[in-house]
């Protein structure tokens, strides 16, 4: 048992427990936190968002050098796969990360506990310690955020050797003939995208009639066609039965969506990436009479506590998008509640990236949700074809979508096709803070040439009409 009692223990060291605990900690209060993965950073930096960036971004290094740099007076020959050091410059940038997060965690005066904790009561989280024994912290407040795991598919094994999740597609060994992909969304695009790009047939089977069902309809129709130009096959409206891993290769079993005959795919490697979910279990939350809804999410209220106090709780395991950046900005948000501030969060301006080629990002309402809320509005649109950066460097595909209020033309919602959209969405997200119009997005002047000023040209559509279009 401590002597000592904490202001916060976070129990969890992803993105939004370790941004939690250093805020906190920069707030002046007594912080640890607790994680038994043995590295911090989560999900996210361990085995999701960033070693799948660093793998995207190698594979389309190769892709280019393969297939694309000789359109531009680039001749390489000889080009050859090295997938090991590819893993190995991955894993590299993954330990460089979390390693930093150790420091900054001194830095702040964080203390960090290295095991797997449980609630003992609303005061006191047991930690099982990783290198053997068992401690307990006292403390005046909790803080869960252990984030989500890979949904299963009732009837298919994960190994992760050949039926794997996104765990397993990070590390395979080899690149597969053949890959099927079990969902259309964005881990599965992503993962799915790597592995084409270094030879893989790509095959994505989705459950709906569509890919990125959360997506804008416009851009999620453009954005399927540009994969399948790319190589990538797709099956919707089709449900997979399960998987036959004891051939040497492994025989899919699927059906249509809505009933028919079966019909069995045969592939060298299955993804599953039907989505996730929160990861509450062993947490001693029902002991405690901690309320969860439907789904196994912490119910919690708009400042973040559950229904005990002094429990709060974030990130994947309460509802909202299962993001990064909305778990680190309700974690600044809990530290600053504690430390007597008044933050708050605006769930409709938290922007979702899907980081192929080209990417695509969104943010706010989709013209589907305006609609169904019966909200009057306008749209505009510009192509990247028509923007001179664009044309100078061949990255010509996709669009700048804008939605704005019919009548005050205040910015509701954008969407993005395009390369760098990631980077482009924070422009609106900026301005939809502050409650910017779409004219005052278009009267912004704009460096010249810049794929920013696709977004002018779209904000220039919306409230009246573009120039170089």
């Amino acid at each position: 048992m401590s002597n000592e009692t904490y202001d916060l223990v976070v129990i969890g060291g992803g993105p939004g427990g370790y941004v939690a605990a250093i805020k906190a900690a920069q707030l002046g209060l007594r912080v640890a936190c607790v994680e038994k993965r043995g590295r911090l950073g989560g999900t996210c930096l361990n085995i999701g968002c960033i070693p799948s960036k660093s793998l995207l971004h190698a594979s389309h290094l190769y892709e280019d050098a393969t297939s694309h740099v000789a359109e531009w007076g680039v001749l390489v020959e000889g080009v050859k796969l090295d997938l090991a050091r590819m893993q190995s410059a991955k894993s590299k940038v993954v330990i460089g990360l979390t390693d930093g997060i150790e420091f900054l965690f001194k830095k702040n005066k964080v203390d960090y506990v290295r095991g797997a904790g449980k609630l003992r009561s609303p005061t006191e989280v047991e930690v099982a310690l990783a290198d053997g024994g068992q401690s307990v912290l006292s403390t005046r407040n909790i803080l869960i955020a252990t984030g989500s795991e890979s949904a299963p598919l009732p009837g298919v094994e994960i190994d992760e050797k050949r039926v794997v999740s996104s765990t397993g597609a990070l590390e395979l060994e080899s690149v597969p003939k053949r890959l099927i992909v079990i969902g259309g969304g964005y881990i599965g695009l992503e993962m799915g995208t790597v592995w084409r790009r270094l030879g893989a047939e790509v095959t994505v089977i989705e459950f709906l009639d569509r890919i990125t069902p959360g997506m804008d309809g416009e851009v999620s129709k453009q954005f399927q066609r540009i994969l399948a130009k790319q190589g990538m096959s797709f099956r919707l409206g089709t449900k997979v039965m399960g998987v036959d891993s004891s051939g040497p290769t492994l025989k899919v079993a699927v059906e249509a969506a809505k009933g028919g005959e079966a019909e069995t795919l045969e592939a060298d490697v299955v993804l599953v990436s039907i989505g996730r979910r929160p990861y509450t279990e062993a947490l001693g939350l029902e002991a405690l009479g901690v309320k969860l809804d439907e789904r196994g999410r912490i119910e919690v209220g708009e400042d973040f506590k559950s229904s005990v106090p002094g429990i709060f709780a974030i990130g994947d395991v309460i509802k909202g998008p299962m993001l990064a950046h909305k778990a680190e900005e309700e974690g600044s948000c809990v530290a600053e509640f504690l430390a007597g501030q008044k933050p708050h969060i605006d769930y409709d301006i938290i922007p979702g990236v899907v980081y192929t080629v080209p990417e695509v990002a969104s943010i706010g309402k989709t013209e589907e949700q305006l609609k169904e809320a019966g909200i009057a509005y306008k749209t505009g649109k510009f192509p990247f074809l028509a923007n001179s950066r664009a044309r100078a460097t061949g990255n010509t595909e996709g669009f700048v979508k804008i939605l704005a209020d019919a009548t005050t033309d205040r910015v509701l919602g954008a969407h993005i096709i395009g390369a760098d959209a990631g980077t482009l969405i924070a422009e609106i997200a900026m301005a939809m803070e502050f409650g910017a119009s779409s004219e005052d997005i278009a009267r912004t002047c704009h460096a010249h040439p810049t794929l920013e000023e696709a977004v002018k040209e779209a904000a220039l559509a919306t409230f009246f009409k573009p120039i170089h279009s």
